[in-house]
């Protein structure tokens, strides 16, 4: 393990093992609808929107460590439904997004890979500056973008996972 990138990648495997506890018993059935609570449907992310969206940041991590994003790439209209800002529908009919076990399957896949890629990379790598300029305000060194998008990102995510989870009757992981 190297350095700071491999403490990155400890932190990473975590929050990944988290996901597959959270995602354990999730009835594909309801996987594209927003929870209902007492008869009222919930306002907040349906476990589909969540994975899909998670899908999408495995190659921006590898984009901005340097590293090839190409093995981790998913459907190009997949950005459309699910990058950050796109609404969250309550898919009745189960017909707006991708099945819940292809987007897990590319969630496990992309987020597998990129850690497993980042984690050898030099402690001077990771102080670069980042190569995306609408991260570099927020996030201004490969380093801190890393951190957040292998970690915290997935983990606030995840915890709407957790609540969706509670709401519709399932227990805690």
């Amino acid at each position: 393990m190297s350095g700071f990138a491999g403490i990155i990648a400890a932190g990473a495997r975590r929050v990944r093992g988290h996901a597959d506890r959270l995602l354990s018993g999730i009835p594909p059935a309801r996987a594209h609808r927003r929870a209902v609570v007492g008869g009222v449907q919930v306002a907040a992310n349906h476990p589909v929107f969540i994975m899909g969206h998670l899908s999408l940041y495995p190659a921006r991590v590898l984009r901005m460590a340097g590293l090839d994003p190409a093995p981790v790439a998913v459907p190009p209209e997949w950005e459309t439904l699910f990058k950050a800002g796109a609404p969250c529908v309550d898919d009745a009919r189960g017909d707006t997004y991708p099945p819940i076990d292809r987007l897990v399957d590319a969630y496990r896949h992309g987020y597998d890979h990129a850690i497993a890629a980042i984690e050898p990379l030099p402690d001077q790598h990771l102080q670069a500056s980042n190569p995306d300029e609408g991260y570099r305000t927020h996030f201004p060194l490969v380093g801190n973008a890393l951190l957040v998008l292998l970690c915290s990102h997935p983990a606030m995510h995840l915890g709407q996972l957790s609540t969706w989870r509670r709401c519709e009757g399932l227990p805690p992981a």
